[in-house]
């Protein structure tokens, strides 16, 4: 099967989420990836203890081959560039200073191969007062903002269920490797592509960023409600909640219809979207009564005949259960060779002649250097230079 990046080779130098992510989308779409990690003794665990088997990496590191190497060696670096030669893209997110000391910083790539795209994703760019920190999720979601705009008003800071600005960063900086992989057809050269934890976190905020930098408004914690549409929000059914999203024109107008409330379309103290916004929680108490009265499922039912978005909150057995998810056909499945059939979920984006979700998960996560031979052996390595790097421990 042909996929767009199958004729590019990535060199992954990643750890823990934010780089492994940006890679994941490279690997996804065809790219050859070679992931470089430190020789493991058998039963170590890999970097930051990763369980090499379990769910979280076979779903990261999916769609790659695997190489140990010793960066710290004379050797292991010789190895390095000799990739680097090879290589079209080159991701990392260590701390800035730690590339230079291992021998792949940017200035020491780009003189030996000119055309290389190289990705750095930090925990706060690679400059600045706080460069030389190490940056992780949470950090980021508290100082970008994340977690002041998150919970229920007067509760305190909340952080998000999932890792936000490592996945913002990982999917910001594979925009940033694509972008400049087009811009080498043009210009022959490859291009530093740099991006942090905060950055991309700060730009998550989005249309709360913009309450600050255009209206010099600092927003605050609404809930499960839409900071300034309503009414948009999570309320309580009769068996669970339901989301539903009726704020203005149309919308507003089924909403009120569904729920036998058209009084509301009349009453002078909710008649615009700025006066709704005024009295938001009055009139969300008013909508709670009501919905409170019917199940999820009814209410979805009928919100949708009126043509106004309402959906169920799920648990993540129930979203796989849904059968629009089914039929979208989320998960594909990999056979490791330990554990089995194994069940991940896809990449989210598909082309109109991409074969469907196969395309994007292929091979299951590799063991720590699972193909270190494999790879030394196309840079032209002997078997007998092999077994000396794996004697001095350099794989």
């Amino acid at each position: 099967m042909t996929l767009p990046l199958d004729d590019i080779r990535v060199l992954d130098l990643t750890v823990a989420r934010a780089g492994p992510t940006c890679v994941r989308q490279l690997a996804d779409w065809g790219a050859d990836v070679v992931r470089i990690e430190a020789p493991t003794h058998p039963g170590q665990p890999g970097v930051a203890g990763e369980d090499r088997h379990g769910s979280d990496v076979q779903y990261v590191h999916r769609n790659k081959r695997a190489l140990s190497l010793d960066l710290r060696t004379d050797a292991g670096r010789a190895v390095l560039h000799d990739l680097v030669d090879t290589a079209d893209v080159l991701v990392e997110n260590m701390r800035p200073p730690v590339k230079g000391r291992l021998g792949f910083d940017w200035d020491t790539v780009h003189a030996r191969n000119p055309r290389l795209v190289m990705a750095s994703i930090s925990g706060f760019g690679q400059d600045g007062p706080y460069a030389a920190r190490g940056g992780v999720d949470q950090i980021a979601q508290g100082m970008g903002g994340l977690m002041s705009v998150t919970g229920e008003p007067g509760r305190g800071p909340m952080r998000v269920g999932i890792p936000v600005s490592d996945l913002a960063s990982g999917l910001y900086a594979a925009v940033g490797v694509l972008a400049a992989l087009h811009d080498r057809e043009r210009t022959g050269r490859g291009r530093w592509v740099r991006t942090s934890l905060l950055e991309s976190m700060i730009a998550m905020m989005d249309l709360q960023a913009a309450r600050w930098t255009v209206d010099g408004v600092v927003p605050g914690q609404e809930g499960n409600h839409h900071p300034t549409l309503l009414p948009m929000g999570c309320f309580e059914s009769a068996d669970g909640h339901v989301n539903v999203a009726g704020p203005s024109g149309r919308l507003w107008r089924g909403f009120c219809t569904a729920i036998g409330r058209e009084d509301l379309l009349t009453d002078p103290r909710f008649g615009t979207g700025a006066a709704r916004h005024e009295r938001r929680g009055e009139l969300n108490g008013i909508i709670a009564d009501v919905l409170r009265t019917r199940t999820t499922a009814e209410w979805v039912e009928v919100l949708t005949a009126h043509g106004v978005p309402a959906g169920p909150v799920n648990t993540m057995d129930q979203v796989f259960a849904d059968p629009q998810v089914t039929h979208l056909e989320m998960v594909g499945e990999v056979v490791h060779p330990t554990l089995g059939a194994l069940r991940l979920v896809r990449h989210p984006v598909r082309m109109s002649d991409d074969g469907g979700p196969a395309a994007t998960v292929r091979t299951h996560a590799p063991d720590p250097g699972e193909h270190t031979d494999e790879i030394l052996a196309a840079l032209g390595r002997t078997a007998d230079q092999i077994a000396a790097l794996r004697r001095d421990g350099t794989i």
